[in-house]
């Protein structure tokens, strides 16, 4: 079997910094032609702001000793400063907190629970994570509070269903978590 040539890690980080300089270059370019060609709208914003989330999404792909839940969190937290973002520049309507945001929290909920389906086992290299969409998942019920969110019931349901996700997964590697205190704590 021919296995594909490794790219040295002297390579592979002239490759990342070429990209990285090239993104940049871009950015700039599609600055500039935003502003000489139609100023009033900001059109190179809402690429450069797809750009730094390529970034972010590739950089911590690359980054070594980091699991999926770890992915999924990151990847909910970020596309969901990005849909924040361009909401707020295209004149702040509030969909970004009244429908995409509940949206990405009900599909990393969902992800996340077919993790720990999939792989029960390694629960506890999940939990950080899982707490920290749980808690990242009560911003729509907080902002509900606030009035500042106006579609009540899709956020009500992403909420719901984080709370729901945790305690199936809590109950399905409810063993497991047991097993793991007891090591941990030496009980």
């Amino acid at each position: 079997m021919i296995y594909p040539k490794k790219l040295s890690s002297k390579k592979g980080d002239l490759v990342f910094k070429i990209l990285l300089f090239s993104s940049v270059l871009l950015g700039i370019i599609l600055f500039v032609i935003n502003k000489l060609t139609t100023p009033n709208i900001p059109w190179a914003t809402l690429t450069n702001a797809g750009i730094i989330y390529v970034w972010i999404t590739v950089y911590y792909s690359i980054k070594k000793n980091t699991n999926i839940a770890g992915h999924v969190m990151i990847q909910a937290i970020a596309i969901s400063l990005l849909m924040l973002f361009i909401d707020y520049k295209l004149g702040f309507e509030k969909w970004s907190l009244n429908i995409s945001i509940p949206i990405v929290i009900m599909i990393a909920n969902v992800t996340m629970l077919i993790l720990t389906i999939v792989s029960h086992k390694k629960f506890i290299r999940y939990a950080i994570y899982q707490l920290i969409i749980v808690l990242f998942s009560m911003l729509p019920v907080i902002l509900i509070g606030e009035k500042i969110v106006e579609n009540i019931v899709l956020s009500i349901i992403a909420s719901s269903i984080s709370v729901v996700n945790l305690i199936l997964t809590l109950s399905l590697s409810a063993k497991d978590v047991k097993d793991a205190i007891i090591r941990k704590f030496h009980m």
